[in-house]
């Protein structure tokens, strides 16, 4: 009995280590995860945003210089109702823009979907694991 004593504290200290480790290593993968999410989704916003940059610019140009010439084409004639059109469509497109824009941000995929998955099973296994 003697020798039973010394054996089982260092088989529980064992345990813990191999607990421990077992944690960090879980936790450890998790940030790695959690890291190339948060990468991802810069670079995602990254070419996102410089997309709709020059999208957004060249349509503008195209659009300024197209009301430009309608209303040169119909200067003699109709150039107030040609006008009063314009803005209304320009107004109207940018209220549809505006709404589309709203409704995606709000019903787009929540970041780091993968990583908090993740991150819930791993949760579920330790708790039913005790």
């Amino acid at each position: 009995m003697a020798e039973e004593h010394p054996a089982a504290p260092e088989g529980l200290f064992a345990a813990l280590k191999t607990l421990s480790a077992s944690l960090v290593g879980i936790l450890q993968t998790r940030l790695e995860l959690l890291a190339t999410d948060v990468a991802e989704e810069r670079e995602r916003l990254i070419a996102l945003l410089v997309l709709g940059l020059v999208s957004l610019f060249s349509l503008g140009v195209g659009v300024v210089l197209g009301a430009i010439l309608i209303v040169v084409a119909l200067w003699e004639s109709h150039r107030l109702v040609t006008l009063a059109a314009l803005a209304a469509f320009f107004l109207t497109a940018g209220a549809g823009v505006g709404w589309l824009a709203l409704h995606r941000l709000r019903t787009q995929v929540r970041p780091f979907d993968a990583s908090l998955t993740e991150l819930s099973k791993d949760r579920e296994h330790l708790t039913s694991g005790s």
